[in-house]
């Protein structure tokens, strides 16, 4: 008998992987970096159907996800550079390390933003390794109304 291995959470995180089986790609395009395209989300996982969107407006508390995220990037970036070129009062590194955090921030906001969805959506949406066994009923889809899905 052999056992599949399940993928981590941390890895399905990172890659933005569903939640439910940690295999389905949340987003339709895998670069973030199409920005046009970055935040398109499939609407059900392509592999077991879990929905993305939970209820209407879901997605609002990912702001302070990607909030917190852009803190620990800060924060990584300052130990960074305090580590390897240090600060001083007697010249401008201070100023050049908030020049180069925020090209670091305006670089990695799109994949912090996808990251954000993916994290917020792991709050609620547990790993089932028996995945294929539960199907997703219709009473799961009852938070959403379509008729609403545009207001926001």
């Amino acid at each position: 008998m052999s056992q599949q291995k399940s993928p981590g959470y941390l890895w399905s995180v990172l890659t933005c992987k569903c939640p439910r089986c940690r295999q389905g790609d949340m987003f339709k395009e895998k670069n973030p970096y199409k920005l046009k395209t970055c935040m398109k989300m499939n609407s059900l996982c392509p592999v077991c159907k879990q929905p993305t969107e939970i209820e209407v407006g879901f997605y609002y508390g990912t702001g302070y996800v990607s909030y917190a995220l852009a803190l620990m990037v800060c924060g990584i970036s300052f130990a960074a550079w305090w580590l390897l070129i240090g600060f001083s009062l007697d010249d401008s590194r201070f100023f050049w390390w908030l020049g180069f955090n925020a090209v670091l921030l305006a670089a990695m906001q799109p994949y912090l933003m996808r990251l954000s969805r993916s994290m917020w959506l792991s709050f609620f949406v547990r790993y089932d390794p028996f995945w294929k066994d539960h199907a997703i009923d219709d009473k799961h889809m009852d938070r959403i109304v379509p008729e609403q899905m545009g207001n926001w």
